[in-house]
């Protein structure tokens, strides 16, 4: 994510002091080598997240805390190891009377979930392919509530309220453009295989996650955890067309889809992608991904800087050139 908004509220120019309202993400209590215990956060508002320590914590002294938390802290900002770090000086619960804008606190898509969703239902009913709209509407369906708030992931890209459906679109989008140039040329190339598997890739994250009622990830389930959202996806399909009574071969088809989506076995990918299609799956999903994680780790930073490393992207540093900014007189 990008620089939190809590970081830009400076309430002391001599001390550095900031301070403001902000989402618990995670939250451990730990030892330090003296033994004395701290609290370790991850903190978040709809700017970004940042790594937060409480020093010397006691729980009669400052109370106790947990993920999904809305909290008030007053705290300085250190460096380590080059990464922006906050020490909490003091620290509170929200109260009924505090005047807070949520929508500065939590992150969320630029779309509406329940809209979207509907957008994708409907289109999946225009597959010339019977077998594949029963399949895609039969597994929305059955997740229509989730689908529509989860995020699509618990860090990284598209890691917010509506996420998941903001991702998903803009695949499709994509995804559309890349058949109007191809399909001309490889008439072969199956559009309504490419559009199923968009939009039912990430489609396990609605089990792989916990979700708060705030629509945020605060942890992988246990089933999450242990098989992850691409094997989650492919006994999803599996279960599904044999209660639909699909097609053996369309039914491998989705599912190597969904195998090879992460396009390589470092990225969790058991399988290459092996037919055009899975490819265009696999491109669009990094090249959407990229793009979420690019511009919103540039968003912290002013035209002409460069971000701090980014470790999801081979520890890259991006550069904020400017030059899509439209200009006076263009």
């Amino acid at each position: 994510m990008g620089r939190m908004n809590l970081l830009s509220n400076c309430i002391n120019n001599t001390t550095g002091a900031v301070e403001g309202f902000c989402l618990v993400k995670s939250v451990q209590v730990k030892n330090n080598v003296k033994g004395t215990d701290y609290l370790d956060f991850v903190l978040a508002d709809a700017g970004g997240d940042i790594n937060a320590k409480l020093w010397d914590y006691s729980a009669a002294a400052h109370g106790s805390y947990a993920t999904g938390d809305i909290i008030k802290v007053r705290g300085t900002i250190n460096l380590w190891k080059d990464i922006e770090q906050l020490k909490i000086d003091r620290i509170r619960h929200k109260r009924e009377d505090d005047a807070v804008d949520m929508s500065a606190i939590v992150a969320s898509s630029p779309v509406d979930g329940d809209e979207m969703f509907k957008r994708i239902y409907e289109f999946a009913g225009t597959f010339a392919d019977a077998d594949l709209t029963r399949l895609t509407q039969y597994l929305l369906r059955g997740r229509r509530e989730a689908i529509s708030r989860y995020p699509a992931a618990l860090k990284l890209h598209h890691a917010e309220r509506c996420g998941l459906m903001f991702h998903t679109g803009t695949m499709l989008e994509v995804a559309k453009k890349i058949v109007e140039v191809y399909k001309p040329l490889y008439p072969e190339l199956s559009s309504d295989l490419v559009y199923c598997g968009i939009i039912l890739h990430d489609i396990a994250k609605t089990e792989e996650l916990e979700v708060s009622d705030l629509g945020i990830a605060t942890a992988y389930s246990t089933r999450g955890q242990l098989m992850g959202h691409i094997n989650m996806g492919v006994s999803m399909v599996e279960q599904a067309a044999a209660e639909l009574q699909l097609p053996e071969e369309l039914t491998t088809l989705i599912s190597h889809i969904l195998l090879s989506h992460h396009g390589v076995p470092d990225f969790g990918s058991p399988k290459f992608p092996m037919f055009p299609e899975a490819e265009i799956v696999s491109d669009i999903d990094m090249l959407d991904a990229r793009m979420f994680e690019m511009y919103d780790a540039l968003g912290g930073v002013r035209v002409g800087e460069f971000t701090e490393r980014q470790w999801s992207m081979d520890n890259r540093q991006l550069y904020r050139h400017g030059h899509g900014t439209v200009r006076s007189g263009e």
